[in-house]
């Protein structure tokens, strides 16, 4: 499947979807896409940006959502010039998607569907019918048998440039788990897999107002899920003081962490394909 200029899953190398998790200022998101473009590079990782001009899905009404719609994809039309690398954001309703594609169409390159509205069928059809590619989540409750019905929603629009994102199973309260099975289960549906090593590692509303979470467990199930041989992409956001991020802090890898983690999880993917 083609993303950009270049081409995911196969014997393609391993694709990176990196950025914050929320849209902060124009400075913030060229220091973030330029230091990790500068990685994937060295690195012959091919790279798309991720940042999110809205998060609708807040623990509490006091959660920092984003700077909007109109701010946010004006930063990413810039970053995307600048750059020239494919990106991706989050939307949450039909009525975003029909705002971006008329006012912003040339900016967006993937429509991120959230983990909790996976199932939101006129969301799914309505981003299926950009014909741009759609990275539909997971979610949190569902089996990984179900996303092929999922996908299927898409697919039903003609639409067939799809990736599926695992990032954790609920599992009792405020705790997720990853099972390394669901890797293989989803990429029988013929789709490029992702995994979301980010929220993977989330503790849901574990600090009560917000989410928790343990950033030094990204690296361990990146390379875990890296080596089943069924993950194509990886998703991971990043800060440069993940501490004092607007959302999702704890979860987030330093960006000056970056660049040793992905050396590491770029050898296990050479050695995989290479099998």
């Amino acid at each position: 499947m083609k993303v950009g200029n270049f081409e995911v899953g196969g014997d393609n190398p391993l694709m990176l979807i990196a950025g914050p998790c929320q849209i902060e200022t124009l400075g913030h998101a060229r220091l973030i896409c330029g230091t990790v473009k500068e990685i994937c590079d060295e690195l012959g990782i091919n790279f798309v940006y991720k940042s999110s001009y809205d998060k609708a899905n807040r623990t509490s009404l006091g959660g920092k959502r984003g700077v909007g719609i109109d701010a946010g994809l004006e930063i990413l039309g810039k970053i995307k010039q600048e750059f020239d690398v494919p990106i991706l954001t989050d939307v949450h309703e039909t009525t975003q998607v029909d705002y971006i594609e008329k006012h912003y169409g040339d900016v967006v390159d993937i429509y991120q569907i959230p983990a909790f509205l996976c199932r939101q069928t006129d969301l799914l059809l309505t981003a299926g019918e950009t014909d741009k590619t759609v990275n539909i989540k997971k979610g949190q409750f569902l089996a990984p048998e179900g996303m092929a019905k999922v996908a299927e929603k898409v697919a039903s629009t003609g639409n067939n440039n799809i990736l599926l994102t695992e990032r954790g199973y609920t599992h009792g309260y405020n705790n997720l788990v990853v099972d390394m099975r669901s890797f293989p289960i989803m990429e029988r549906t013929g789709y490029p897999v992702v995994f979301d090593a980010t929220h993977s590692v989330q503790q849901p509303g574990g600090l009560g107002s917000a989410s928790g979470g343990d950033r030094t467990m990204v690296p361990y199930l990146a390379k875990a899920a890296i080596a089943t041989g069924s993950v194509s992409a990886l998703f991971i956001e990043t800060h440069e003081d993940p501490d004092s991020a607007p959302s999702d802090g704890p979860n987030m890898i330093k960006l000056s962490d970056l660049a040793n983690i992905l050396s590491e999880i770029n050898a296990i993917y050479g050695i995989v394909k290479s099998k």
